[in-house]
């Protein structure tokens, strides 16, 4: 009884606060080819009920967030969240077919009240402004995982310190990955194993001779054996970013990719090729011969094993002739005499009439019911019994 109480309560806690969803409306301006980043606390759902926050005791938060109409996000946004007691992020980059406006659902959990609230991002994706950044650079930083960097602190940190390495310019956060969603593997529950971020990094200044030297081929073929790349520059990133320098890429987007050309559409006929020259006509060919070949050549091959078998099993039996010659006369003779014994007694035997033994009969009888054996003389009963 007191169990189904608990669960009508739980029940009507929950359709209360299902009933009590408000939707609220925050309009965001994502950059194409930029880094977007939103977290999720708090103090982004303030139509939260007060209790749902109590102070100072943490309350385990969860969210789910979709594209409206949608049941998971677009393909550029991602959601990532520690455990409910840490703030969840919404991330990504969008590309320029993602231009427009898109509604973004997210919906929180309180998991110790039930409670919920939902929230509409209308994400409004539009063109940067400023000049574009043609020098791209992507960093795999082996210290942190992705919910470390995504903070504005963090990421502000790393681009002040990558500052030390590339030339004097403007640097601009374009894109944030796990290392988990580009094929690396979740590390061993040990402390200070993290997963690993990528971070990729643009500038419309050029590269540094330093990280120029890190992505030469030199540098690569001593990554290849174990050793450490080639470093000019004094490791700015260092304590604070332990960067794997074996894992930097460099792209340079400043020399415009020559367009591919678009094949023109033929007239379906091949040019004159002398060294092919297929035959245009094709000789008579007679195929009964191959078929006698393919169908007789077995049925001769089956006849001739079925008459080596035959032969084997049928024309060289031994014969009980050969076999009573190949056995001594003394081993005959003993066999013989044994089985006409046998056959002498048995026959004696079966001809000697006698009542049954006591042994065979029945302990009462059906008819009268006596338990006891019936009277029958005791000398007439052999003392071998007959053998059949």
């Amino acid at each position: 009884m007191a169990a189904a109480l608990i669960w009508i309560s739980l029940f009507v806690g929950l359709l209360e606060g299902l009933g009590r969803i408000e939707a609220q409306q925050t309009t965001l301006h994502p950059l194409v080819g930029r880094v977007f980043v939103h977290t999720l606390d708090h103090e982004s759902f303030p139509h939260l009920p007060e209790h749902v926050f109590p102070v100072p005791a943490p309350v385990p938060i969860t969210y789910h967030a979709h594209l409206q109409g949608h049941p998971d996000l677009p393909r550029w946004l991602r959601y990532t969240q520690r455990s409910p007691y840490q703030p969840g992020f919404l991330y990504g980059t969008a590309t320029p077919e993602d231009r427009g406006r898109q509604v973004i659902e997210v919906t929180a959990y309180n998991r110790d009240s039930f409670d919920t609230t939902q929230q509409m991002l209308v994400l409004l994706i539009g063109d940067p402004e400023g000049p574009l950044l043609p020098y791209q650079a992507e960093f795999l930083v082996r210290s942190h995982d992705v919910e470390e960097v995504l903070p504005s602190t963090p990421a502000s940190r790393f681009l002040t310190a990558l500052g030390g390495l590339w030339e004097p310019g403007e640097l601009q956060l374009l894109n944030i990955t796990s290392a988990l969603d580009r094929g690396g593997r979740v590390p061993l529950p040990i402390e200070g194993r993290k997963e690993g971020v990528y971070i990729k990094v643009g500038s419309a200044s050029p590269f540094s001779t330093c990280l120029k030297m890190v992505a030469s081929p030199d540098s690569h073929a001593r990554c290849a054996q174990g050793q450490p790349p080639l470093l000019s520059c004094y490791d700015s990133l260092a304590p604070h970013f332990r960067v794997d320098w074996c894992n930097v890429s460099l792209v340079d987007k400043s020399v415009p990719e020559p367009a591919d050309e678009v094949p023109a559409p033929g007239d379906g006929i091949l040019e004159h090729d002398p060294f092919f020259c297929p035959p245009t006509e094709a000789t008579a060919r007679d195929f009964l011969p191959d078929a006698l070949v393919t169908l007789l050549v077995p049925l001769l091959v089956a006849l001739l094993l079925t008459l080596l078998l035959a032969y084997v099993m049928c024309c060289r039996r031994e014969g009980r002739l050969k076999r009573d010659l190949a056995t001594s006369d003394i081993q005959m003779v003993h066999h013989c005499t044994i089985r006409g014994n046998t056959e002498e007694l048995r026959q004696m035997a079966s001809s000697r009439e006698v009542p049954r033994p006591l042994s065979t009969l029945p302990m009462f009888n059906v008819r009268t019911g006596e338990r006891l054996p019936p009277q029958v003389d005791s000398a007439q009963v052999p003392l071998i019994l007959d053998q059949h």
